[in-house]
C-alpha cells in the first residue's frame, strides 16, 4: 500500500478501522483539514477566533450543530481521522481513535485548513520535506507570539517547521503562498529565538526533524493553534484531532491554489 496513492474515502477506511498514524504524504492531491469541535455555546467564540487569526485558522467549512459530516468531508468526523484529542476545561482527559461515545448533539465541528496539502507542491518543485522523507510527524512550536483574543478564547499562535536548504528558500515560499486557504506562506524564516521557540529538538507537538548543514528552519501557522488556545482559555468541553493526526477531505488541493 503507498498511502499517496489512497483516495480520501480508503484512507478514511484505514483510520476507521483502527490504523493510527500521522497523514502527512498520505492522499496526495486532497486537502487535509484540522478539527476542532466545540459546543454550540463556544462555536461563535471559535468563529470570531479563527476569523481574527485567518493565518493559523483559515476555516475550510463548519457543520451544524450535532453533525459528524459535511460538505468536503464525506466520512465520519467522529471515527475517520487517525486519532483525537478530548478536552475539558482545557485539560486533556483521552486521546483515542474514536470519539463517538463523546460527540454531543450542539457540538460544531470546523475543518481548518493544513499545511500538509501543499506538501505534494513543495515536493514537485523539489523542496525537502524532511518528516515526510522521515516517515514522522512534523514538528509544531507553540510560540511567544498571542493570537488575537475571541470572546473567552485566546492563546498562543503555534507554528510547524520545515527545514528548507537556503537556496530552496524563496520557492517554498512562493509555492506555499498559492495556498492562502491552508495556511500560505511562511509567518516566519530562521532564528527560531524570534518566536520564542529555544530548541527545535523539542517540539511542544509533534516529532523532531533533523536541521541539516545549509538548510533554514522555515514556520508556517499550524492548525494546533485552536487546540493551544482550548488549553490556555479552558473552555467546558472541546474535541479536536490529535497533532498530525488530520481529516483527509474531499477537497482537491487544486481548488485551493490561487495565481
Amino acid at each position: 500500500m503507498n498511502p499517496s496513492e489512497l483516495l480520501p474515502s480508503e484512507a478514511r477506511e484505514r483510520f476507521r478501522a483502527g490504523l493510527n498514524v500521522p497523514t502527512a504524504g498520505w492522499s496526495a492531491g486532497w486537502a487535509q483539514a484540522n478539527l476542532i469541535a466545540v459546543p454550540r455555546e463556544q462555536a461563535y467564540d471559535v468563529l470570531l477566533f479563527a476569523q481574527r487569526n485567518p493565518k493559523p485558522c483559515p476555516v475550510l467549512d463548519v457543520t451544524e450543530p450535532g453533525e459528524f459530516a459535511s460538505s468536503i468531508f464525506g466520512g465520519d468526523l467522529r471515527t475517520d481521522l487517525p486519532a483525537y484529542r478530548v478536552f475539558e476545561h482545557g485539560e486533556l482527559v483521552e486521546e483515542t481513535t474514536d470519539v463517538t461515545g463523546w460527540w454531543r448533539d450542539d457540538l460544531v465541528a470546523f475543518l481548518i485548513g493544513c499545511s500538509f496539502s501543499f506538501e505534494a507542491a513543495l515536493l514537485e518543485a523539489e523542496v525537502p520535506v524532511r518528516h515526510v522523507e522521515a516517515g514522522c510527524n512534523v514538528p509544531m512550536y507553540r510560540t511567544s507570539v498571542p493570537c488575537r483574543d475571541a470572546g473567552a478564547l485566546g492563546g498562543p499562535l503555534v507554528v510547524s517547521m520545515r527545514p528548507v536548504p537556503a537556496e530552496q528558500v524563496a520557492t517554498a515560499v512562493r509555492v506555499s503562498s498559492r495556498y492562502p486557504a491552508v495556511h500560505g506562506a511562511p509567518v516566519h524564516v530562521g532564528n527560531p529565538a524570534a518566536l520564542g521557540i529555544t530548541d527545535l529538538g523539542a517540539p511542544d507537538f509533534g516529532d523532531p526533524v533533523e536541521v541539516r548543514d545549509g538548510e533554514v528552519p522555515v514556520f508556517w501557522a499550524c492548525g494546533v493553534t485552536p487546540q493551544a488556545a482550548v488549553m490556555a482559555s479552558r473552555p467546558p468541553f472541546a474535541i479536536s484531532h490529535a497533532p498530525g493526526s488530520m481529516a483527509i477531505t474531499d477537497l482537491r488541493d487544486s481548488t485551493l491554489l490561487v495565481p
